[in-house]
Order: structure tokens, then sequence, then C-alpha cells
């Protein structure tokens, strides 16, 4: 197929991208005016610059593609709302649109496990409640996520919805290099009893749950889950994390309650000040509670099964971290005690 990704320059089209092409498939690339393209042109991607919120950049890189897949999302996570909205409603429903009226055959849209109402109490379905934590990234991808739905539905938008839980890997400057990072400096915490299994993927499932997306003949009207069900603890997390970038393994236990409330104080600040947060109710969401999420549905309806364990992907992720984030091996990881 020809494939349009939008989002071409971000993290997880560096291990897409080469798999499309693996397959077979051709490959174009939506990019911001603003981003360098320079690895999208080596790998042999038609590179077309546009933007996702003006929908007149949009004609011609929809322009005779038969699929799409759209990854575009703000990388700034905080951010006002009217800015989330934009990208991730506003931003869809221009994608949405222009595929159709391109006569795209398959629609993928990269939602997000964020979308769900977190505190289920069991593995979550595809089919539960999507009220997520009221903060602009996850109510803007839930919304948006609810767009393609009445989408499919109304305007018969032959799309499939893919809601991973957190990606790491390699090229992943937000997650897994924001902790590797935490863990050299020796800044590391476990929020509660560090007992909770923690929301992670390794970034190559997430691209077999995408190419499922893309070529099962099934898939098109449906939602899937896509993680990995081999959990680790968050302490056994950031442990093998710190071990690998030779950094400390974190060692104090902050109460759940106490850090959450902190995160809350933290984000009405960021609001006055407009900057950063030092902690989000998200994050600790992330690393103090259990929300799992079910891939029961991936399985059986597409075939879907993860790959990579979580042990063995925060080895390749810290390979290049210590590459080329360190600037060389920095080098082996400590030893493991």
């Amino acid at each position: 197929m020809e494939i349009l990704v939008t989002g071409a320059t971000g993290f997880l089209a560096h291990s897409l991208i080469p798999a499309l092409q693996d397959r077979g498939h051709s490959v174009r690339g939506l990019v911001l005016p603003t981003e360098d393209a320079t690895w999208l042109r080596k790998q042999s991607v038609t590179v077309y610059t546009g933007d996702v919120t003006k929908p007149s950049t949009l004609g011609e890189p929809m322009r005779g593609a038969e699929a799409v897949v759209h990854m575009a999302a703000l990388m700034a996570t905080w951010a006002p709302m009217h800015v989330h909205y934009a990208v991730h409603v506003a931003g869809t429903e221009n994608v949405c649109q222009a595929a159709l009226e391109a006569g795209v055959q398959r629609f993928v849209h990269l939602s997000s496990a964020i979308t769900y109402t977190p505190g289920q109490g069991r593995p979550i379905r595809e089919d539960d409640p999507q009220v997520p934590l009221h903060e602009p990234h996850a109510v803007t991808k839930a919304q948006g996520d609810k767009l393609v739905q009445r989408m499919i539905t109304v305007n018969r938008l032959p799309a499939v919805i893919i809601r991973p839980e957190a990606m790491f890997g390699p090229y992943d400057r937000i997650n897994f290099r924001r902790l590797a990072d935490r863990m050299r400096a020796g800044k590391g915490i476990i929020i509660g009893s560090g007992r909770n299994a923690v929301p992670f993927v390794y970034v190559t499932d997430v691209v077999q749950g995408l190419v499922l997306a893309l070529e099962h003949p099934s898939a098109v009207g449906q939602a899937y889950n896509i993680t990995n069900d081999d959990t680790m603890t968050a302490e056994e997390f950031l442990t093998a994390i710190a071990e690998e970038v030779r950094g400390k393994p974190p060692r104090i236990h902050v109460p759940y309650r106490t850090m959450y409330a902190a995160a809350t104080v933290a984000e009405w600040v960021a609001s006055i000040t407009k900057r950063q947060p030092i902690a989000t109710r998200h994050g600790v969401q992330m690393f103090g509670s259990h929300n799992p999420l079910s891939i029961e549905k991936a399985r059986r309806e597409l075939g879907y099964a993860p790959q990579v364990p979580l042990r063995e992907g925060i080895r390749l992720a810290g390979v290049w971290y210590r590459t080329n984030v360190l600037g060389s091996e920095d080098a082996a990881p400590a030893a493991r005690v």
C-alpha cells in the first residue's frame, strides 16, 4: 500500500516506518515546517510539509494514499487545553476528513490508554468508560478517540483505533530518557509500595499492533488495546533502568496520597507560572497505581502477541541511551545485585 504517516518525525515513527517498508509498503510522511526530515529522506520516505491543524495543507499529501496512520500528537504534554484540542481533536478531524475525501481504504488512529477511566479494579477492556483524568492531554486524547468512533459510525470512515500503554525504546526522549536521566542523577523515588505493575510496552510491540490494524481484513471499525502482559513492578522497572544506565536505584518511598496531593499543587502552580510542573497526577498514577489493560481482544481478533519482555526492552533502550545520549558506552551497565 501507499501509506501516509502523520507525526513522521516522532519516536514511534522511527520503528514503524522501517517496519512498513520491510513489508513492501511505500511510505510518505507528514512533517511540520519546523521539523528536521533528514532521516526520513535517507529512509526513502516521500516527505510532505503540512500541519494537521491546517486543513489546506493535507490535500496534497493525502492524494493517492491508500492508507493513513495518524500519529501526530502534541509532545509538550503540559500546555493549555486549547492547544491540545487544536491537535488532538480538531487536527484529528481534519485528517479524517481529508482521508474521506481522498478515498483512503484504511485509517489507523493512534489513541492511548490514558483515555480510559482509571481505577476499574480489573483489566480495562475496549468497551470500558473513557472518562480520563481531567488534564488537557488525557481529556483531548479521549475526545479525539471518540471523534474517530463517531466518524466510523456516521461517515463510514474505514478506521481502526489503537490504544497502547506508555511506549518506550530507542529514540524515546520522553519516557525512557527522562527516567534514565533521573536514575543517573540519583533522584528516583518509589511511589507507594512499588509493587504495582507499571503501564509500559516496548515500541516494537506497538508497531506490531499498528501493522495488524493496517492489514487485518476484519479490523475496520474496531478499537484495540496494545500492551505487554509480561508485567514488571514499578520498583523492578526503575531499578532495571538504573542498572542499564549506571544510575542509582530508587530507595525512598513516598506515600501515594502524599505524592498525588503534591502533584495537584504542582499543577496548580504551573497553571499560574506557565511552566512545566515538577510532578503531575498522571505521572503519580502511572507509577503509583495499578490500571492494567486487557489485550484479549487484540489477541483473539488480530493475532497480536507481545514479543519483547519489558526487561529486554529496558536493555535495548539502555544501549540506545548509552550510545546516543551519553555519547559512548559510558559504558557497560552496572552489575546486577
